[in-house]
């Protein structure tokens, strides 16, 4: 199977005069810089050759295709590349689509509709580009398992890039599962009245998420994910419909001039500002702001969905499929929401914000598949990153084996006892949401990709492409600056905020 470009035009929008089939391992080096300045890039370069391990080194140049991927697999029980298109898409929006929309409605009554509008298609927007930058990264280097092995191939190879990639890698992920135990203990306690203690619901939460995880292969897994998805649109849409057919939201005071002891907001009749009310800080603004960005960054698992597609060159139907939905979903939901519960009664998620327990218990049960789907994605993709360095080249990784079967099983659960531990550590929705957004999103939302568009540009067209390329190179490379600016200004600000929130607030 061919892995290059059919057409003469790349994921970012980069028309090369002659775009042939990408070169598999080792690289093809071009007959020197006059050629690179007179034609262009001959083909889509790697920018190395595959790490160790990743290929035997007795196998031939075709090795890592994908084409031969899928032979050397074809009489295994178990077989990963086996995704279409609709099933990526199906992880896509199972992974986007999630309880995290309902922080919308509270990031739009802090920026303002107008700001919060516009912040949520620019970062879609930069979010599309730069999963379009990591495609055409796994497309030259085909044998990438996950975000790890672009981690060190990024960094010149080195070992402790790996490392590091992994550590935040496997943090995040973590995180993410202890957010939706956390989330389901929140569930149990609201449908149950409060009948057992949040640690009681949080341990009885992971267990089903464990449950639901072991499935093998993301094929599997998809037909979860459209389901998950569905059901969590539903629950979205429920909520939208009851803040506006309700008489008051949560909290309604009639009196305008009303503070609330506890929140400090006032009563009144909903307000609905266009822009951040008077006095509004930065860092309450920038809180607001990564509440959005986290909803939409998910970089993270795209290597790992590229890597079981069988035909990776179809992915980007899958993204923009999934990106066109998000902004039109978020907005809408967000936006209608806000405008029926309003600035003083507004609450992240925003079915607190319901007034009437019989709509909040009904709209936040149709959450219950993403409430457990969403970790269970993101506990098979950090048990598949363990597992294939444990067990790549066995008959474990493809069998139904019974050590296969009981190491995948063993490293889900430990997985999940771990994510039990944060839940309980750090139980605070916004803040949780916050610090993910700012350690790890920093990195796999958009360093990373900076970084990879300006390498992979570089073993194009060689030194000095940037002028070389004219309007487009200084273009694309000053974008990718910005991109990597923004990652350090996550990282930095974006902590900081998170911090200041915990140590404010709790």
């Amino acid at each position: 199977m061919a892995l290059g470009w059919t057409k003469n035009q790349n994921a970012t929008g980069d028309s090369p005069s002659n775009v042939q089939d990408s070169k598999a391992y080792p690289s093809e080096k071009l007959s020197g810089d006059a050629e690179k300045q007179a034609l262009g890039p001959s083909r889509m370069n790697r920018i190395a050759d595959p790490l160790p391990g990743l290929v035997s080194d007795s196998d031939s140049e075709t090795s890592v295709s994908v084409a031969k991927q899928m032979e050397l697999e074809s009489s295994n029980a178990i077989k990963y590349r086996t995704c279409s298109w609709p099933k990526t898409a199906a992880l896509l929006f199972s992974e986007y689509i999630c309880l995290a929309i309902m922080s919308f409605p509270y990031s739009y009554s802090v920026l303002g509709l107008v700001p919060g509008l516009i912040l949520t298609v620019v970062v879609a927007a930069l979010v599309l580009y730069t999963s379009l930058v990591l495609w055409e990264f796994c497309l030259r280097h085909p044998e990438v398992r996950d975000v790890c092995d672009i981690g060190q191939m990024l960094f010149w190879g080195q070992r402790w890039a790996w490392y590091l990639t992994a550590i935040m890698f496997l943090l995040n992920n973590t995180f993410i599962q202890g957010l939706h135990v956390l989330t389901g203990a929140k569930y149990l306690n609201t449908m149950s009245n409060h009948s057992v203690c949040t640690i009681g619901f949080s341990a009885i939460a992971a267990v089903i998420c464990f449950v639901c995880s072991l499935p093998r292969t993301f094929s599997t897994l998809a037909k979860l994910g459209t389901a998950s998805a569905f059901f969590t649109f539903i629950s979205v849409l429920l909520a939208a419909i009851f803040a506006g057919i309700e008489a008051h939201p949560a909290g309604y005071n009639p009196n305008p001039k009303y503070i609330n002891p506890v929140t400090g907001t006032g009563g009144g009749e909903p307000i609905v500002l266009a822009v951040p009310a008077k006095g509004t800080t930065f860092v309450a603004g920038m809180n607001a702001f990564l509440n959005i960005s986290y909803t939409f960054i998910g970089q993270i698992t795209l290597p790992s969905f590229i890597a079981e597609m069988k035909n990776p060159r179809d992915f980007p139907k899958a993204l923009w499929a999934v990106t066109i939905a998000e902004v039109i979903l978020f907005s809408l939901v967000g936006a209608i929401v806000y405008a029926y519960t309003g600035t003083q009664y507004n609450t992240a998620p925003a079915f607190g914000s319901l007034g009437n327990e019989v709509y909040k218990k009904v709209s936040f049960s149709f959450m219950i598949p993403t409430l457990i789907f969403l970790g269970v994605l993101y506990a098979s993709v950090s048990a598949r990153f363990v597992f294939f360095r444990i067990f790549e080249g066995t008959r474990h990784k493809g069998s139904h084996t019974v050590v296969g079967w009981l190491s995948w099983a063993g490293i889900l659960a430990v997985t999940w006892v771990l994510a039990f531990i944060i839940a309980e550590v750090i139980p605070f929705f916004s803040d949780l949401l916050s610090l993910m957004s700012s350690l790890f999103d920093s990195f796999f939302g958009f360093i990373f990709w900076g970084v990879a568009y300006l390498r992979m540009r570089k073993v194009d067209y060689g030194p000095g492409w940037i002028h070389r390329r004219g309007v487009r190179g200084i273009g694309g490379f000053l974008l990718n600056i910005i991109i990597i600016a923004i990652g350090f200004f996550f990282l930095g600000v974006g902590t900081y905020v998170s911090l200041w929130f915990s140590c404010i607030w709790h």
